[in-house]
């Protein structure tokens, strides 16, 4: 019986242009003379560097620990030596540098000394922490840690698990190569994700335009101990995303700011479980991963590749050719440009597209929009990508987050259908960077503001506790003189016949405050101007006209304000 799919709202049927790269094997890649490994490759903080520069390491050694809960470890793709780790250009659209780890090959891709974990007897906490120091995070875009996904939150389960292998997006074959010859090792990572989330449902999704795929997952599928659905989904763009592959499948949509653990279901690239069952099964770290180089070269086709590797190598292999006129990271519909062929690949890297003015011809000049509403009919989200273009333009944040603008996945399907060439993705990823920055100031103000209160606070219970010990003193003085004398009283401290303790206590704080005042003005009086030993006549003159103004303006403070009637 076969499953009852469910179709989502909009989506658009862009050229595929498959055939072009998973056609041939998969090759690997050379081992480069130099590795750039940037330390923030995932979603949260980056990695924090353990290696110092001349230090020699090891393939799959630990360069980059993971810091904090929402974070991932890096580690050195090949043996050499650290020879800088300093900013460089990463595969960003900002062209920004980033801190990252150099390593100088050695030729000898020497490993470290790397075990299997026996998962089923580990603690579940303790085997999400090997994997996040073993650097897994997602590979199907997002690249959030692996460890955190893996983890089913209060509800100690998460029926239904997904794996994804839509791959929808056109260019792009990495994930239909890898299912068609590594089925088998993405189950066993499934199995692994299967057994921390308590899943009692696997569901494979796939689009119906990767039979080899779909047939290779059906064939490892029928060798396990557990099920596992193979699901043909239709092939229509953005299917492949997260939250569509889940209403695809199962009917059921993930609530606009929730996450698909709150409905019980958890989606993983089919990537992600490959490099899980080699990080279990073989004790590797997320050192590699499967990338197409495509479009503008002479043989487009996937390539396995070591995490630092620069791009241009990659393009070298695949046949670099003339005309080139950019390079995407990704495909057409979400990809990054990259400031430079020379960046380096990173754990986020599923494709290389290189562009060309036959291939990839240049937008005409954006016209006003006209309200046609085409992108609302495309938006897989049911957003207003119109309304939301408008007040992203108009810097009017605060209606674009009552329209739901964090909800927007970026596909760019509004962009593609849009008759006036209006580059709406570009408004929204501007809006959301401006609230975010927006936020980060108001973090940071509040922070300021709790520490000023708080130095504010501290100096008043400092003040109080001076105040208590004074009193204290004071009380613990005017008890010992209600002894009758038991003391002899200091020089000059006598009281006449009959006068209180009281007024002998204040008497003495009062000469106190006068002798304090004393040497204050004494000091004051001390302290000599500096500069002012050879001086001309000319600017003699204008210190003393200062003075003058001075002594004025001292003269009239002292005197009472004026009425109105004196006035």
């Amino acid at each position: 019986m076969s499953r009852e799919l469910f179709r989502f709202k909009g989506g658009v049927h862009p050229p595929e242009h498959k055939a072009e790269s998973n056609s041939r094997p998969i090759h690997a890649a050379p081992l480069p003379k130099q590795l750039v490994i940037p330390l923030r490759q995932h979603i949260g903080n980056p990695a924090k560097p353990v290696v110092n520069v001349g230090e020699r390491v090891l393939k799959g050694q630990l360069i980059g620990a993971a810091d904090g809960t929402i974070s991932a470890a890096v580690h050195a793709s090949s043996s050499g030596t650290v020879v800088a780790i300093e900013p460089r250009t990463v595969p960003h659209a900002s062209g920004l540098p980033d801190t990252c780890i150099v390593i100088d090959t050695d030729g000898r891709d020497e490993w470290i000394a790397h075990e299997p974990l026996d998962y089923r007897a580990l603690p579940a906490t303790d085997l999400r922490m090997k994997l996040r120091d073993m650097g897994l995070a997602g590979l199907g875009g997002a690249v959030f840690p692996s460890a955190v996904k893996l983890d089913p939150g209060p509800a100690q389960a998460c029926p239904t698990l997904i794996l994804n292998g839509g791959e929808c997006e056109p260019w792009i074959t990495c994930d239909d190569v890898l299912m068609r010859h590594h089925a088998d090792e993405i189950l066993q990572g499934a199995a692994i994700m299967r057994h921390l989330l308590g899943s009692t449902e696997i569901l494979v999704g796939i689009e119906a335009n990767k039979p080899e795929a779909i047939a290779a997952m059906e064939a490892a599928a029928a060798n396990l101990d557990f099920t596992v659905e193979v699901v043909a989904v239709p092939s229509i763009y953005p299917g492949g995303g997260a939250k569509q592959m889940i209403e695809t499948l199962t009917g059921r949509q993930v609530p606009s700011g929730k996450l698909s653990t709150d409905i019980g279901i958890q989606v993983f690239n089919v990537g992600t479980a490959y490099a899980l069952a080699r990080a279990v099964h073989h004790g590797e770290p997320m050192i590699s991963r499967l990338v197409t180089v495509t479009g503008h070269v002479l043989r487009p086709q996937n390539f396995e590749v070591l995490i630092g590797t620069p791009m241009q190598t990659l393009i070298e292999l695949a046949g670099d050719r003339d005309g080139t006129t950019g390079i995407l990271m990704g495909g057409p519909m979400m990809g990054v440009p990259m400031p430079n062929p020379g960046v380096p690949v990173v754990k986020a890297t599923n494709c290389i597209l290189v562009q060309s003015r036959e291939l990839f011809p240049p937008l005409p000049k954006p016209l006003p929009c006209i309200r046609c509403t085409r992108c609302a009919d495309a938006c897989p989200a049911e957003l207003q990508p119109q309304e939301l273009f408008r007040f992203a333009k108009a810097g009017d944040f605060g209606r674009a987050q009552e329209y739901h603008l964090f909800d927007c996945i970026e596909c760019g399907c509004c962009s593609y259908v849009c008759p006036s060439h209006l580059p709406l993705v570009d408004f929204y990823r501007y809006a959301k960077s401006e609230i975010w920055a927006r936020e980060r100031d108001k973090r940071a103000a509040d922070l300021a503001r709790e520490r000023h209160e708080f130095r504010l606070f501290r100096q008043e219970r400092e003040k109080a506790e001076k105040a208590a010990k004074l009193a204290a003193k004071a009380a613990a003085k005017r008890a010992e003189l209600a002894e009758g004398g038991a003391r002899p009283e200091p020089a000059g401290a006598a009281q006449a016949d009959g006068a209180p303790a009281e007024a002998s206590d204040a008497d003495a704080k009062k000469a106190l405050i006068a002798a304090a005042l004393a040497r204050a003005q004494a000091k004051k009086a001390d302290a000599a101007p500096k500069n002012v030993d050879r001086l001309t006549p000319e600017q003699q003159r204008e210190i003393e006209e200062i003075e003058a103004r001075r002594a004025k303006i001292r003269e009239l403070a002292r005197k009472p304000l004026a009425t109105e009637e004196d006035a």
